[in-house]
């Protein structure tokens, strides 16, 4: 069974189409970045996920029921934009509101729960306006968490998070699949979302362009060549006549991203005069291969 499924889901606000026929498949357990450029239709899916928004057309289902089945509604936690939170409240005061206002039996117990989980339960009385972003976000998550659900719908949980904040939320959406949650998670941030996602989905225009797991976004990855030597631009100039692909990344080495063998480069260099200085062969991670996803697209 999967947690979500969704099928050519359509949603129009006045004349402008937001989805257009949307597909979607997030297995039980997964933890689904769900990835697209501004207005691609990310946040419009996850507010009708939830329930927040409704759909134009088409059909979404969570664990095999429609998602406005009141049983199924029970299992979702929601984290879109911030947690709705009053500032000069305690952290625990907001919880005990948020539990009254989902009718969770046991409020002391479950709060003190979920707040050990995200790593908060040494901050439940500070005031919510005195906590950092990165507190904030946990505790958006925490809130999510109240009434055990087994789905958690994330929009940008991660941005605008220092390091250290960044590695905390890992550690928190991680132990989260381990017990057996799903996550759907939206980031900008991709660097991070490769970290921790075991699925991926990439959407443009209101469409899915594709679905992936991890394993098949490593396979699907280019491997190249990277290398510096002292003369750049004649080694680019070499390289250039021999490979069809050569280009200088940010860090300052060249790629060469045909099928080749770094002791074929170095060869090939050492025949024209040129010796290298440092060679590595390496692959492409989510945010190049989502990049040149994007320039496909718009070719």
């Amino acid at each position: 069974m999967n947690a979500i499924e969704i099928r050519n889901l359509t949603k129009s606000f006045g004349e402008k189409q937001a989805l257009g026929g949307l597909n979607m498949t997030v297995p039980v357990g997964a933890i689904y970045g769900f990835i697209g450029e501004n207005g691609s239709g990310k946040s419009t899916t996850e507010k009708i996920v939830c329930g927040l928004i409704h759909e134009s057309g088409g059909s979404v289902t969570l664990f095999g029921k429609p998602h406005t089945d009141g049983d199924v509604r029970a299992k979702i936690g929601v984290l879109i934009e911030a947690p709705g939170c009053f500032p000069n409240y305690s952290v625990w005061n907001n919880m005990k509101l948020q539990a009254a206002n989902l009718g969770v039996r046991n409020a002391d117990e479950e709060i003190v729960k979920v707040l050990k989980l995200v790593r908060m339960e040494g901050a439940a009385s500070n005031k919510y306006k005195n906590c950092s972003l990165g507190m904030k976000q946990r505790i958006g998550i925490a809130m999510a968490l109240l009434g055990d659900p087994e789905l958690l719908v994330l929009d940008e949980p991660i941005n605008g998070l220092d390091a250290d904040g960044m590695r905390i939320m890992r550690e928190v959406l991680t132990d989260l699949a381990k017990k057996g949650r799903t996550i759907v998670i939206s980031s900008h941030i991709l660097g991070e979302l490769e970290k921790i996602a075991t699925h991926y989905g990439i959407v443009r225009g209101g469409k899915m362009l594709c679905e992936m797991t991890a394993e098949e976004l490593d396979a699907s990855c280019r491997t190249y060549v990277a290398l510096q030597t002292k003369d750049m631009p004649r080694t680019k100039a070499v390289l250039g006549g021999k490979y069809s692909r050569v280009e200088e990344d940010e860090a300052g080495y060249l790629r060469v991203y045909d099928t080749t063998t770094p002791e074929e480069i170095v060869t090939h260099l050492y025949q024209n005069g040129i010796l290298v200085g440092e060679i590595k062969t390496d692959k492409i991670g989510l945010e190049e291969y989502y990049i040149d996803l994007m320039k496909e697209g718009k070719r």
